[in-house]
């Protein structure tokens, strides 16, 4: 028995292998296209591997940087501070010795005075001539004074009337020849530095 093909039925095969084919050829698309974005992918994430890579490397570096110059920091500070310390020491040191030696002019220029004072006790106990001991010591004190007077020291002047800021009232008594609150004695010298009252002078004053 045979059969007839058709025209329909050839029709209807073409259409199922073109049906195959637009089948087979969009499978074949769609593998191309997840090829290509799966080469894209990894591109992209190759891509952002080296990018994160590069910024770590940066990172790296400026944290290097960073630790050097915090060393460099580090010992800058601790040569200043070190140096601070010498000067602070030899300021320190400086002071003791401006204070101890502070009055060394001043006493080598007594020895002067002390040498003329033993020197004239000699001669005067060897001689018996006591007036030339008095002139010794008169001079004596004129020399003391001048050295005083170099060194900024006056006397506190005690005539006229009472001052509590330059004199120390020892006594008090009533005169008829003196005014009221006015020095009647000095009973001991009052001086000076450079202005300063550095002892006032012991007084005795009138009051009535």
């Amino acid at each position: 028995m045979k059969y007839l093909i058709t025209d329909d039925s050839k029709m209807a095969r073409k259409m199922t292998i073109k049906s195959l084919e637009d089948l087979i050829k969009k499978e074949d698309e769609i593998l191309e296209g997840e090829k290509i974005e799966d080469t894209q992918d990894r591109i992209e994430s190759e891509d952002n591997d080296k990018v994160e890579a590069d910024e770590l490397t940066l990172l790296q570096e400026e944290n290097g940087k960073l630790k050097v110059e915090l060393d460099e920091w580090k010992n800058s500070y601790a040569r200043k501070n070190a140096e601070f310390q010498n000067f602070s020491k030899r300021k320190d040191k400086e002071v003791q010795d401006l204070r101890a030696f502070a009055s060394e002019k001043v006493v080598e220029r007594l020895f002067g005075v002390l040498d003329n004072l033993e020197r004239g006790i000699e001669a005067a106990t060897a001689t018996k001539d006591f007036d030339s001991l008095v002139k010794g010591v008169e001079m004596t004190l004129s020399q003391m004074k001048t050295i005083m007077e170099a060194e900024g020291v006056t006397e506190v002047e005690a005539n006229g009337e009472y001052n509590p800021y330059e004199h120390q009232a020892m006594m008090t008594e009533s005169s008829d020849e003196v005014e009221n609150d006015h020095i009647i004695q000095v009973l001991q010298k009052g001086y000076k530095l450079n202005g300063k009252v550095v002892r006032p002078a012991m007084v005795k004053v009138c009051k009535k």
